[in-house]
């Protein structure tokens, strides 16, 4: 129905349609003119009957499975051929005609660069409000968000851009909350609910948003939540003229590619297949969350408690932190070694500290260079030259190295980091690992405990989540990829602790460092 596949079509505009390549046209069905018009994404486009007809359908189709999957008010949506990130950026830009004044976006603090850079993207600056820690969980600080709207004013915010899905130990926003405090300020709320449609209970959190407060716009991923490929997301909302206002801010035509996946994969599950693959999610998710419970009892760890994180699960990692493969402070007392010492003689550089006793050399090092200056004129030239310089090469070349680390903490987090390079390499993909202190500058904005939601999380640790499509075979095998890992780790460990304790180490090249390979 598109014109381009017309018998007795000849074009003689611009974009007619041609593909050069017979491949390419059949990978997209020859439906090759997109969807939208220059004006609004939505729009039908003459040339593209078709195509528009399968956009309209699949847009319906997602509005029921919205409804379907918990938010039972929402009035209309549209699938948008962007990843979540800059769909959040065209919600953004298309507030800024409703509030010209404003400048700031509240933002709850969550450790994801796009959702981060959507904000700068479309030209707002972020005000960042930190968690609060409750057990072991982050949650969103009430008392925060309303002081940092009193300070700003509420004329000077565009909107508050909450989370719902999320890594624990973060979980979802306090959707409700944020929802009443923007309705009592009159100010816009955008909710992040990335891959929220596959859980229940995100969904019934902003369904019961939208019915105490105010809630603008929600934005879902088409891959997280119905495994298609990249490149799409639904806008979705509860007043239908906000929602056409944010298609109509599209500029230009826009690609059919991730309607049409959607339209397919709906059609071939059907609403009891979809509501099928969501159950054994949430199966999974307890199979998983007792998988690495017991996990982590047999390391000596636990199971961060994050009852209100329906997708994400996270395990401790202080065991592989305090066992790193350089010896700990009790073994180098007992060896009377120094923490300096050691790695240097492994070919470590760069880890030192300072000892008490070590510090107190550095100091009388200092003060015999400085009395040494000063009686120099009593010595002969030769002597004072020799000793002044003898002290001073000591002092610069020592000195700096002995200060160059605090502690032996950065071996800690290299080897919490290290856990994650070893389970990628052995095909556990999705695990996450979150070192304690990491800093990381996001588009000009420092944040210190990067990918922790924090800026002092008390502890690292492992992150797993049971996502739509997740199998028993998955957790299973996950699960024992992991313990050999840590169970790797260890050994090294004790190896590490082995060689302070069985003496000087050998001579350069006749010991292997490297990690064991798993087999």
């Amino acid at each position: 129905m598109d014109s381009n596949n017309f018998l007795g079509n000849c074009g003689v505009g611009e974009r007619e349609g041609r593909v050069a390549s017979s491949l390419v046209a059949k990978r997209h069905y020859r439906l090759i003119h997109g969807i939208g018009r220059s004006g609004d994404i939505a729009a039908i486009q003459p040339k593209a009957a078709g195509s528009s007809l399968l956009n309209k359908l699949t847009n319906s189709v997602v509005l029921d499975i919205l409804k379907l999957t918990g938010v039972r008010s929402v009035a209309s949506c549209f699938v948008v051929p962007m990843a979540t990130g800059m769909s959040l950026t065209l919600c953004f830009l298309t507030l800024r005609h409703r509030r010209p004044a404003a400048r700031y976006i509240i933002w709850p603090r969550i450790d994801q660069k796009s959702c981060f850079k959507a904000m700068v993207t479309a030209g707002f600056e972020p005000v960042v409000v930190e968690n609060v820690l409750e057990g072991d969980e982050l949650r969103t600080n009430l008392g925060a968000v309303e002081e940092k709207i009193r300070e700003l004013g509420a004329e000077n915010i565009l909107c508050v851009h909450s989370t719902t899905s999320c890594f624990a130990p973060r979980v979802p926003d306090r959707i409700e909350e944020l929802a009443t405090i923007c309705a009592k300020y009159d100010i816009p709320h955008v909710v992040n609910n990335a891959y929220g449609v596959q859980s229940s209970k995100c969904m019934h959190l902003i369904q019961q948003g939208a019915r105490v407060g105010r809630i603008d716009a929600f934005v879902q991923s088409l891959d997280k939540n119905f495994m298609v490929p990249v490149g799409g997301a639904i806008i979705a909302g509860f007043d239908e003229s906000f929602i056409q206002e944010i298609s109509r801010m599209y500029p230009g035509r826009a690609s059919a590619s991730p309607s049409l996946d959607l339209l397919i994969t709906l059609l071939t599950l059907g609403a009891r297949g979809y509501k099928s693959l969501l159950a054994e999610r949430k199966e999974m998710y307890s199979v998983l969350s007792q998988e690495l419970k017991r996990l982590a009892e047999a390391h000596g760890e636990r199971l961060l408690q994050t009852p209100h994180n329906p997708i994400s699960l996270g395990k401790g990692l202080h065991s592989i932190q305090h066992h790193t493969r350089y010896p700990t402070v009790e073994v180098l007392n007992a060896t009377n070694q120094t923490p300096s010492s050691v790695p240097f003689s492994w070919q470590v550089t760069g880890p030192h500290q300072v000892t008490p006793f070590f510090y107190v050399t550095l100091v009388q090092i200092k003060m015999a260079t400085l009395f040494f200056c000063s009686v120099q004129p009593f010595f002969p030239p030769l002597i004072s030259t020799f000793c002044v310089s003898v002290c001073l090469s000591v002092c610069v070349c020592v000195c700096p190295a002995a200060m160059s680390l605090d502690s032996l903490q950065a071996q800690g987090d290299k080897i919490v980091t290290e856990l994650g390079s070893m389970l990628f390499t052995r095909q556990v993909s999705g695990a996450r690992v979150v070192p304690m202190g990491r800093e990381q500058t996001v588009s000009g904005h420092t944040f210190r405990g990067f990918m922790a939601h924090s800026e002092a999380y008390p502890c690292p640790y492992l992150n797993a989540a049971s996502a739509v499509g997740i199998t028993r075979h998955d957790v299973e095998l996950s699960m024992k990829r992991l313990d050999r890992c840590l169970k790797s780790l260890r050994r090294e460990s004790l190896r590490g602790e082995e060689k302070v304790k069985s003496g000087p180490p050998l001579p350069s090249g006749q010991e292997d460092l490297s990690e064991e390979d798993e087999t």
